[in-house]
């Protein structure tokens, strides 16, 4: 008997039942223990997406068009503007226009701003959306650092500016609640890695591990030290970053879980990572919730977190060797 030839709906329904066997045989399932390597983890979870452009710690994703000159010296624009909760180590919001003025609550403006004097790079300060309408505006930093920012803290016009200003070289660094901002804008979610906030369990000392000691970020950090935090859980995980610290979840004695459910992350809980994105620099970080963690009040590890922050301003701004 002659054999039957193929219908264009069954060569249709094969290629499309390949194409699925094909997808889920390389998917991973999105699991609160991901293995591998630190960099590796988050690329195997379903949750996974390329954002649509150049990103992760191949330096060829980054656009050296000579836009900021270090011998013009090293700027920064702090942004900490809040649609939402606002963390302690804010303070009371800010007026309009660039460098309003400030009092001693608002914390973490002034440890910024301390971290600059200290090391000669200078910093302005703002929650005024209109400071970021245009890329041109932004293009004076070096870096743009979000201060636990919250909710919709953009409008359009900003948003396009941001965009922009990544895409022609620029750095961004992002701190603590800066991963509670624009959850519904996709591009920023890649910027932030490819990860965003879902929930954190209590806040409550753990030990901070080192990853990498190569980077700007941790050289010359203890492999291991102890903060007290709120240990932010991730959904989605971060994908095609250089995991440079993560928290020792053992260590967490008042548990893992989230408020919201989430399990925590196992052995494998980032707290700060890089990487290349859509032409500019992103060096973000989870931590940084307790209001003396930005104070000269001594509290453990304090010393250490500052530092770690200031290594990834540097090497975001350009003046360090950057995701190392």
């Amino acid at each position: 008997m002659a054999k039957r030839r193929p219908t264009l709906l069954g060569a249709a329904l094969g290629a499309a039942l390949t194409a699925t066997v094909l997808l889920l045989s390389t998917a991973v399932p999105t699991s609160a223990h991901n293995g591998g390597r630190p960099e590796d983890r988050g690329a195997r979870n379903l949750g996974y997406s390329d954002y649509g452009v150049c990103r992760g710690t191949n330096p060829d994703c980054y656009h050296d068009w000579d836009n900021f000159d270090p011998t013009n010296g090293y700027r920064v624009l702090v942004y900490s503007r809040t649609v939402g909760p606002r963390h302690a180590h804010l303070g009371p919001a800010l007026g309009p226009g660039l460098n309003p003025p400030l009092t001693e609550a608002n914390a973490a403006v002034n440890g910024l701003r301390k971290l600059g004097a200290d090391n000669n790079f200078a910093v302005d300060w703002t929650e005024d959306v209109t400071q970021l309408s245009s890329a041109g505006s932004l293009q004076r930093y070096n870096a743009v650092i979000f201060m636990s920012t919250t909710r919709d803290t953009l409008d359009d016009n900003a948003q396009t500016a941001l965009m922009q200003y990544i895409r022609s070289g620029g750095g961004f660094v992002g701190i603590h609640n800066a991963f509670g901002t624009e959850y519904h804008w996709k591009w920023y979610e890649g910027l932030l890695g490819g990860a965003n906030f879902y929930d954190h369990g209590p806040n409550q000392p753990g030990v901070v591990q080192i990853e990498s000691r190569r980077d700007a970020s941790t050289a010359g950090l203890p492999r291991r030290w102890a903060f007290t935090d709120e240990w932010y859980n991730l959904i989605p995980f971060p994908s095609q970053v250089r995991v440079l610290a993560t928290v020792d979840e053992d260590t967490m004695l008042r548990g893992t879980t989230g408020n919201l459910g989430h399990p925590g992350h196992g052995d494998n809980h980032p707290v700060s990572w890089c990487q290349y994105y859509d032409g500019g620099r992103s060096w973000v970080t989870t931590l940084g919730h307790s209001v003396d963690a930005w104070t000269d009040t001594p509290t453990e590890g304090d010393t250490y977190f500052l530092a770690h922050v200031l290594g990834g301003i540097e090497s975001a701004m350009g003046r360090k060797p950057f995701c190392r």
